[in-house]
């Protein structure tokens, strides 16, 4: 049977006309054994503070994002949560704070990762909960930049937040990862284990090493260790696992991937390993990093999300083609499914997947997704080709008794630029248990029993808009429901509110720097603070605030513009940084490091006092004023034209910022 799916039937006449070849059969069977359990999709929150402006949107709009991510028979539907264990330290895009600054120091209120968890469960309560530490407060490395020479210390920091989630949230967490990417600690490993165990965490599993494939090496020689860790997760495979990885004989996760930037091509990579991580890998679940690109586009791997939600200030977000690309196998299979033995390559280039509930439901999803159109951001793609081709599907097993399947269809359309995703076709009429279809490049199926799917919608959100040119806050929120403020995007440092109850003066709401010494972190942390804010295309700006330094003799605080850079290479930040210190000086440089001195000078300033620092660019022209008095002030030749507004300190120290303001041209 020549399957007629809309215009499909048109196009079939014409590729056969053309001399199209009759196709293949590819036989769908759980006539003999099945193959590996289905274990979900998911995305992820953090590695870091890549939602970290999703918080700031005023409902309905923050309520309809959530539901776009989360909600089952919607959008992605998503199966899985991953979220960022903070640390206090930069870790890709931002700093996320830890529940424990400090050793005697727990506060379960800190950050958006326990709301965003919440929400997730509420429209999802079978959602699967994920934490990993990036980074590390200082404390855990007792002196050292290392978390695993002490691994008792290390496991109850992690442990302490997974208790922390149920007591204070009721969140129950099933897996927690291992840090770092480049390595593991086999030590670390098993102590972790035998301590969740001894809490009655029984049901925690461990994901190691949440970086690649070699720990399965030491876990084939290592009965303990392979005892302790429930799935292997590795980084941006390729769609490739290794021997020794299936030897163990465990759970294979992606438990981080795609990366890639939510335009069209970045659709057609997702599309091509959620098929590909499980025909070529044996991986039973992807997870996209990141789940929302709700950070600062400039930043590192700018709309790097499933979506984009990166203007609370308008209200404007955009549904993705990967939202999309994810309901195709979220909306039709569930966590605990199996994926047949039948799956893999059509032979004209693409894959196809199915799965079973085992209960008669049977999913299809099929994938034509062409080199040039699915390349990931990471590793790097072999070439390869995909033409158009029929392709019958031959049910057996007790997928004979099906008689008519659901059918939706993605088609990218990069030639003509006018896609059409998710789209719900009339169901297909099966004779003898087989269809046959045409399929084009560039194109996703889903064929199934399933009759719940649906593509969600809300009428469209406010439109896109500048960051204001002229914003403030001064901070003055008696219980404010996170502890950040609005906006601010700390990239070393965490920028928390905080009440003052000893200053009965105008300073009682304030925001304040509180992490004291370098973070343990991969990434390479400044030495600095430095939290940034608006709009990267800004170049003449005047930027004000009022700052309090709380380290006497080496203490400094600053406010800066035209900040070029953040992230992960945050060391390397440029622009106008307007300086006071503790010890009565000022200085003026073209860099977060302090390198370049465009002025410096008396400036009278200490530990323990209140001060108005005031810095304006305009062309290559600069100028900074102290409680209003004109401190400095001169032409310079500035290597960039425009970039964010920042306030920060001079080192990881106790400081306070108020009554922030800024004025762009």
């Amino acid at each position: 049977m020549l399957l007629r799916l809309g215009s499909v039937f048109v196009s079939a006449l014409l590729l056969l006309s053309a001399g199209l070849c009759s196709g293949q059969t590819y036989v769908l069977s759980d006539g003999a054994a099945l193959g590996r359990i289905f274990d979900g999709i998911g995305g992820l929150s953090g590695g870091g503070a890549t939602s970290r402006l999703l918080v700031n949107y005023e409902e309905p709009h923050r309520s309809q994002i959530l539901d776009y991510l989360f909600k089952p028979n919607f959008g992605a539907s998503l199966h899985i949560l991953k979220v960022e264990i903070g640390g206090d330290a930069q870790t890709t895009d931002g700093t996320e704070p830890s529940h424990m600054h400090y050793e005697n120091d727990e506060n379960f209120f800190r950050g958006y990762e326990w709301w965003l968890m919440k929400e997730a469960k509420k429209r999802n309560p079978n959602i699967t909960l994920i934490g990993l530490p990036w980074a590390f407060p200082a404390w855990v490395g007792r002196g050292e930049n290392w978390p695993y020479d002490l691994p008792d210390v290390t496991a109850a920091y992690v442990v302490n937040w997974v208790l922390g989630a149920k007591k204070y949230h009721d969140l129950d967490i099933q897996y927690v990862g291992i840090w770092n990417e480049r390595t593991f600690d086999a030590t670390y490993i098993k102590v972790l284990r035998k301590m969740l165990d001894g809490l009655g965490l029984t049901d925690v599993g461990i994901i190691a090493a949440d970086g690649d494939w070699s720990i399965a090496d030491s876990m084939l020689a290592d009965a303990q260790l392979r005892d302790s860790v429930q799935v292997i997760g590795a980084h941006y495979p390729g769609t490739k696992t290794v021997s020794q990885a299936l030897k163990t004989q465990k759970k294979l996760w992606s438990s981080e991937d795609y990366s890639t930037y939510n335009d069209e091509v970045g659709g057609g990579c997702w599309a091509r390993i959620l098929n590909q991580n499980y025909v070529n890998g044996n991986m039973t679940s992807t997870i996209s990093w990141n789940l929302v690109a709700s950070y600062y586009e400039d930043l590192p791997f700018g709309r790097d999300g499933l979506m984009t939600a990166q203007e609370p200030w308008s209200g404007n977000y955009v549904v993705e083609s990967p939202i999309w690309i994810t309901a195709h196998s979220t909306q039709f299979a569930q966590p605990g499914w199996t994926y047949l033995k039948t799956v893999g390559h059509l032979v004209q280039g693409g894959s196809y997947v199915a799965l079973t509930d085992g209960n008669g439901n049977l999913t299809v999803v099929i994938e034509t997704m062409t080199h040039n159109h699915s390349v990931c951001i990471r590793p790097p793609l072999p070439k390869f080709n995909v033409t158009a081709q029929n392709a019958t599907f031959q049910l057996k097993g007790s997928f004979t008794s099906i008689e008519e399947l659901q059918v939706w269809r993605s088609r990218f359309n990069f030639k003509t630029k006018q896609p059409s995703f998710f789209e719900k076709l009339a169901p297909v009429k099966l004779v003898n248990g087989s269809f046959t279809l045409i399929l084009a490049q560039d194109e996703v199926y889903t064929f199934t029993t399933i009759k719940t799917g649906r593509k969600g919608s809300y009428p469209a959100p406010p439109p896109s808009a500048r960051f204001p040119k002229a914003y403030k806050d001064n901070f003055d929120i008696l219980n404010p429901p996170f502890s950040e403020a609005p906006n601010f995007a700390d990239q070393t440092g965490v920028f928390e509110y905080y009440k003052n109850l000893t200053d009965p003066g105008p300073h009682v709401f304030t925001l304040r720097q509180v992490v004291m010494e370098r973070p343990i972190t991969w990434a390479a942390d400044a030495d600095q603070t430095i939290s940034i804010i608006g709009d990267y295309q800004w170049e003449n700006v005047t930027a004000m605030c009022d700052v309090f330094m709380e380290t006497v003799k080496t203490g400094g605080v600053f406010i800066a513009v035209r900040v070029d850079k953040g992230g992960e290479v945050v060391r390397r930040a440029q622009g106008v940084f307007f300086w006071v210190f503790a010890n009565g000086t000022y200085k003026v440089t073209t860099d977060l490091a302090g390198q370049t001195v465009l002025a410096e000078g008396h400036s009278g300033t200490g530990a323990y006092n209140w001060y108005t620092l005031s810095v304006t660019v305009k062309g290559q022209s600069v100028s900074g004023t102290l409680n209003g008095r004109s401190l400095w002030k001169g032409a310079v030749n500035l290597n960039q034209n425009n970039g964010w507004v920042a306030i920060g300190t001079n080192s990881f120290e106790l400081a306070q910022f108020d009554n922030f303001a800024v004025v762009a041209e």
